[in-house]
């Protein structure tokens, strides 16, 4: 389900994605990236290679956004061990760049457009980019890397399990990948897996030879499933571990003494504690409601799931997102501890701006699925 472009009459013709440019056999961006950092930046919740957009300038395009700790978007210009990140606001750019013109006006208002969104997760991006009206459909850009996709497999077999079992039974127990199975489907070699696809197909209204396709949409909305309950699954043990180490403040005499500061750790706690609980049961939910699809295969259950799958999307991500930059800067702060004084001044100032902002999201989205 795309969102709304806009009035017909303002619409523009549609940018287009521009693919890394190749030297030789790697591929090599115009800020010097590696392959490797440029598929760290595909599979990240909080950048956005500038590289990808369609821009006209092409010095925009050495730099990258992020998400703060604060959950601004700013420019990253550079980021090494040696002298650090350096970040800008994107109000900053055109002086940094030291030039003026329309082509830099049109490529910094796209830049101020994207930078609103909550996450930059390859799956929010291609909705966020279809808003501003930029071709996404064949953008390698915005796929998950080989790497990453090939980690998800084992997460990938909650949803591809079911539809195994469908088609071939037991004897599918040995695919690995979703790729494979839609290999094998393409070509079934056995007569009533060919028979069963039949039968899959005509519950769909699809003819059999679009099978291979619907299984790659299949494979794509479930995918972006498999992307973030792993995302998810980094973020809760960090989150449980920052909650032992603030909890451990209570016991600090100048906190015991000021109930305000009480206040502040108590409210945290709760929020981040709710935030956590609230996304996994949302993955519960689509867990369910994929299980549900398998027992009654038909047009309007697939389009049911897929629609709201890419609903959440935008709010999974930002939440995700959100909580991600937050506990890794908590982690590269104090992995080997940290006094109280030091402790109190990074809650107050990194971790409470913005939380309230994540716990909004999370809750309007849980509300929307009747929970």
């Amino acid at each position: 389900m795309q969102p709304p472009a806009g009035n017909p009459q303002d619409r523009k013709p549609r940018d287009r994605i521009r693919p890394p440019a190749t030297t030789g056999a790697a591929a090599v961006h115009l800020n010097g990236a590696s392959t490797a950092e440029e598929d760290d930046g595909r599979d990240a919740l909080h950048i956005l290679p500038l590289s990808i957009l369609p821009l006209e300038t092409p010095g925009l395009r050495r730099a990258r956004l992020i998400k703060n700790v604060r959950l601004e978007t700013v420019a990253e210009l550079f980021n090494d061990a040696q002298t650090g990140s350096g970040q800008i606001g994107l109000d900053q750019l055109s002086k940094c760049f030291g030039i003026d013109g329309p082509a830099l006006r049109r490529d910094l208002r796209k830049i101020v457009r994207i930078g609103e969104a909550a996450s930059f997760d390859v799956y929010s991006l291609r909705l966020e980019l279809r808003r501003l009206n930029i071709d996404v459909e064949e953008a390698g850009a915005l796929r998950l890397s080989a790497a990453k996709r090939a980690e998800l497999t084992s997460y990938m077999r909650v949803f591809t399990r079911p539809l195994v079992e469908h088609v071939y039974g037991a004897q599918g127990a040995d695919i690995a990948s979703m790729d494979e199975l839609v290999r094998l489907f393409a070509q079934p070699d056995v007569e009533e897996a060919r028979r069963r696809l039949q039968m899959t197909a005509d519950r769909l209204d699809i003819p059999l030879q679009e099978i291979p396709a619907f299984l790659e949409e299949y494979a794509d909305i479930f995918l972006s499933l498999a992307y973030f309950k792993r995302c998810l699954d980094d973020i809760v043990p960090d989150v449980q571990g920052f909650l032992g180490w603030m909890a451990e403040l209570f016991q600090v005499s100048e906190v015991r003494r000021d109930a305000r500061q009480r206040r502040m750790l108590d409210e945290i706690g709760h929020d981040l504690t709710d935030i956590a609980t609230s996304i996994t049961g949302r993955f519960e939910s689509f867990d369910n409601r994929s299980r549900d699809f398998w027992r009654d295969i038909n047009p309007d259950s697939f389009r049911s799931i897929r629609d709201l799958i890419v609903t959440h999307h935008l709010t999974i991500g930002g939440v995700l997102c959100g909580l991600a930059v937050k506990m890794n800067l908590w982690k590269h702060r104090f992995a080997r501890g940290g006094g109280p004084v030091r402790r109190l001044e990074f809650i107050r100032s990194e971790i409470l701006p913005g939380l309230a902002h994540i716990k909004t999201i999370e809750q309007a989205s849980r509300n929307s699925m009747g929970r």
